[in-house]
């Protein structure tokens, strides 16, 4: 008996940490973002997310705003956006400043989602908030601070965002935990939750973001995303092998070695102890790795648990060309 397609009336998206390649630049990896811009706007993925990190070798998504700007200027019809905007690091005025400039240079394109935590190490934090003495405990605050410089009833304040005001520019909550999922629902916002490296409480967190939800401006039902990881070859085999670079980069993020993303191995024995092998296998739990037809079994059995609108997809590949193999793999299952 055929299973239930739950994919069909799924959007799938694009989240890319902008990985620097072993052996490459900087500037190699930014190019190779746009490029996979490029190409999943061309296969109908609906939006391009790019997340922030600092002081990470092995990424260069620091300035997240610039490279939205550098994406959206390279493509016509894909979202463009934060996955998000790590808003501790930022004064809300000029988060709305830099989305407010974004949005009107690309209308209709730009999202800006936010996080909470610091997307670096404590030391790195500290430089990039200087004498600021915002935590994760102001951000309800600072996420409805966004929202009056984005409206249009905030054209009388003696504080403005200019370019901002009025645009309005759609807000999504991330989160690894049940905290944002809760605050998503209660101001009415997308919620989109961290399953590709913190899988622990997507359920809870699904499932309070639904209770505790009230319609807002811009949402009238609850919007839920998850980001996974997602890696698609020719064969089960091909996919596995590939994977194991996604396997070294989280090895390198729970022993803080924060390397550029490594060629894949035929095996990971011996480049791991057990207690690391376990660590990252439960990292992995949301980790769809496979042929195009493993993969479609996968993923519409877990929107089907999940019941999420959207699926947003990573991929820690190393061969650029094989990473946009996958991604038009992934675009046949949706279509």
């Amino acid at each position: 008996m055929n299973k239930e397609n739950h994919l069909k009336n799924i959007s799938f998206s694009v989240l890319d940490l902008v990985p620097v390649i072993q052996g490459s630049t900087h500037k190699s990896a930014m190019e190779n973002c746009l490029a996979l811009a490029k190409h999943t706007e061309k296969l109908g993925f609906k939006r391009f997310w790019i997340s922030e990190h600092h002081n990470a070798d092995s990424l260069v998504s620091s300035a997240t705003p610039l490279l939205i700007g550098y994406v959206a200027q390279g493509t016509t019809s894909i979202r463009v956006g934060s996955g998000g905007v790590m808003l501790p690091n930022h004064a809300p005025l000029v988060v709305a400043e830099q989305f407010g400039t974004l949005a009107t240079l690309y209308p209709d394109r730009i999202d800006l989602g936010l996080g909470r935590a610091p997307g670096t190490d404590h030391l790195t934090a500290r430089a990039l908030r200087r004498e600021r003495v915002e935590s994760v405990n102001d951000f309800p605050q600072d996420v409805q601070e966004l929202e009056k410089y984005f409206s249009k009833t905030n054209s009388h304040s003696p504080v403005r965002a200019i370019p901002g005001e009025g645009l309005e520019v759609p807000l999504y909550l991330l989160g690894s935990s049940t905290y944002s999922a809760q605050l998503a629902g209660a101001l009415g916002l997308p919620y989109a939750f961290a399953s590709h490296f913190a899988p622990t409480h997507l359920h809870d967190a699904l499932r309070l973001y639904h209770q505790h939800f009230e319609m807002s401006i811009q949402l009238s039902k609850p919007y839920s995303m998850a980001c996974v990881n997602i890696v698609i070859a020719d064969t089960d085999a091909e996919a596995e092998y590939l994977a194991t670079s996604m396997k070294l980069f989280m090895l390198n993020v729970i022993r803080n070695t924060r390397q550029p993303l490594a060629p894949p191995v035929k095996t990971m024995d011996g480049l791991w102890n057990p207690m690391e092998e376990a660590h990252i296998s439960q990292m992995m739990q949301y980790s769809f790795v496979g042929s195009k037809e493993t993969v479609r079994d996968k993923l519409n059995d877990f929107v089907a648990e999940t019941q999420v609108n959207e699926i947003i997809a990573v991929a820690h590949i190393y061969d650029q060309k094989a990473r946009l193999q996958s991604f038009e793999l992934l675009s046949e299952i949706f279509k």
